[in-house]
């Protein structure tokens, strides 16, 4: 009997590829970042907490995975600039980009101050944005490339007090869809994942709240809330060559809870 693997490692082998995976410590984030390093490549994982970044670049390497990480503050450009530098100087330039660190500060609009406004899109929006522009136009002159971005439901629906973390992103969406048409051309697609409410820190309000959870569980067609390990097959995807004609589109790893 022919054995698949080598037409699946043709298909979804990361071998030789880098990739930066921003909140990659924890959350939606870290399970990308394993999902991509047993997938074969390269990782440089990037949060705030050094702590916890060492230890999980350590156990991944544990694991037989090579493992980095670079500790940043995505909220200012002089800090996304710094990050952008010191993770190319880790294993080289990546060839895959994925943009999961967010904040999730959700006020009611009529409370939303500019503060939280601004913050909100520093992180969200503005961070992809830069991260992208250092790295994208590079990725086109090699030939490959792959842009992820973590966005949300509130990017397509207004529900539990949207406010700026919604249009943050909205705007995200926006973003890919520009990159995928400036940088697809050349090889690079741009593409986004929509989680439903995945059990996450950045989710840690509404998951202190169990009725909530269980309503959330209720409307998806699975009957469960989402975890981390959910979107490790669909982020391989994503950043293998089995993606090439992908690009600019929104992938729902949701459960079916946006279509019920």
């Amino acid at each position: 009997m022919t054995s698949s693997q080598p037409y699946l490692s043709r298909l979804f082998s990361l071998d030789g590829l880098v990739a930066l995976v921003t909140g990659g410590s924890s959350g939606i984030g870290g399970g990308i970042a394993d999902a991509l390093a047993r997938a074969g490549a390269s990782v440089v994982i990037v949060a705030r907490g050094e702590e916890r970044l060492s230890g999980r670049a350590g156990e991944l390497a544990a694991e037989g995975c090579r493992v980095g990480w670079v500790g940043a503050d995505l909220g200012t450009r002089d800090g996304t600039r710094k990050c952008a530098e010191e993770a190319a100087g880790v294993f080289g330039e990546p060839d895959i980009l994925v943009n999961a660190a967010g904040i999730n500060l959700r006020p009611p609009m009529g409370e939303l101050g500019e503060e939280v406004w601004d913050a909100t899109m520093a992180v969200n929006l503005e961070a992809p944005y830069l991260l992208g522009e250092r790295f994208g136009p590079r990725m086109a002159e090699r030939g490959y490339g792959r842009i992820i971005h973590i966005t949300s439901q509130q990017a397509h629906r207004a529900f539990v007090q949207s406010g700026a973390y919604g249009v943050s992103k909205g705007a995200l969406e926006s973003l890919a869809r520009s990159q995928a048409e400036a940088w697809s051309p050349y090889g690079v697609t741009c593409n986004t994942l929509v989680p439903g409410f995945v059990m996450t820190p950045l989710n840690a309000r509404l998951s202190s709240e169990p009725e909530r959870v269980a309503a959330l569980a209720a409307r998806t067609m699975v009957g469960r809330n989402g975890v981390a390990e959910d979107f490790a097959g669909a982020a391989v995807f994503l950043a293998s060559r089995a993606s090439g004609y992908v690009t600019g589109q929104s992938l729902f790893v949701d459960g079916g809870f946006s279509v019920h």
